[in-house]
């Protein structure tokens, strides 16, 4: 508060919270002058008897008011809340309480430094650690749980990992980010799209699939000019060098497992950015972080499996 680059901005904070805190004593004082009729109404009602008396405030309320105004006026008397014109008796100053918290920031990460995610990820502190972070920097889109959310942001906390769950994978996927993408795939047609979901739906074991359209879609599935299986391989396990999903899967699903949804992903693709596709991705947190940061929230990440 003491430290105004424009020496007009300290003078204006200083006039404002004076006149504020005294004002507040006068109004309060000049209430006292105000005649009171006691038990008189003074003809206003509301909700036909709600009404309003003209009785004088309470003593002990006046005051604690009155109290609050000593308060504060001791307050800026002691502290620096008057700008340039006045530093506090007390010569308390902010400056450099930040720098002493980053400095003690610094060293807790510290300790951790160069050690290998495995052993971290065994180290109690070392989650603990990592787990506030995660709450500070990843809750929003993975859940306080790490359990994900509908909409592409996948679950932290089972195994199943788009590119790969080792802690290197997991520590260059937070470092650097993550865009997998599903190709549009409309110019298939809407049968034989609708035939791929119902394939991919029945190997789920998903209600509501058509066998019959389910064996169309697996011959569509394995046809070199649909190339679902360049991505997603033969036996549909995905490829996590491309982050393709694991299309055999009960539980993984980043949009859904319905009829729609499945078919929504074939036909617009994922991450694309045309405005169809949901175009979510895992941002590049490394240089934003740091590699200490990154490290404990990888080791954490690495403990929930």
């Amino acid at each position: 508060m003491n430290e105004f680059t424009i020496p007009l901005v300290g003078i204006l904070v200083a006039v404002v919270t004076l006149v504020s805190v005294i004002g507040c004593a006068v109004f309060l004082w000049s209430q006292e002058s105000v005649p009171h009729t006691l038990g008189k109404t003074t003809g206003h009602s509301w909700d036909e008897n709600l009404e309003e008396y003209n009785n004088p405030l309470p003593k002990w309320w006046s005051w604690l008011f009155y109290g609050t105004i000593v308060f504060s006026l001791g307050y800026l008397f002691w502290f620096p809340g008057l700008g340039n014109l006045w530093t506090g008796y007390s010569g308390w100053t902010s400056i450099g309480q930040h720098a002493d918290e980053e400095t003690r920031a610094s060293a807790l990460l510290s300790q951790y430094r160069g050690q290998d995610i495995r052993a971290l990820a065994a180290n109690a502190n070392a989650t603990d650690t990592g787990r506030r972070l995660f709450m500070t920097y990843c809750m929003q889109c993975h859940g306080s749980d790490a359990g994900g959310k509908p909409g592409g942001f996948p679950n932290l906390a089972d195994r199943d990992w788009l590119f790969g769950g080792e802690p290197e994978e997991i520590r260059a996927s937070i470092a650097d980010g993550r865009r997998g993408v599903m190709t549009p795939n409309g110019y298939l047609g809407d049968d034989t799209i609708r035939a791929l979901a119902h394939y991919v739906m029945s190997v789920n074991g998903l209600p509501g699939a058509d066998a019959g359209l389910a064996a169309r879609g697996r011959d569509a599935y394995m046809r070199p000019d649909v190339a679902c299986r360049t991505c997603h391989g033969e036996d549909m396990r995905g490829n996590k060098l491309l982050g393709a999903p694991n299309l055999v899967n009960k539980s993984a699903w980043l949009y859904g497992s319905s009829e729609a949804e499945i078919i929504k992903g074939i036909t617009f693709g994922r991450n694309i950015g045309d405005g169809q596709s949901t175009d979510n991705r895992m941002p590049a947190w490394g240089q934003f972080l740091g590699e200490d940061k990154v490290n404990l929230l990888a080791a954490y990440v690495y403990s929930l499996n």
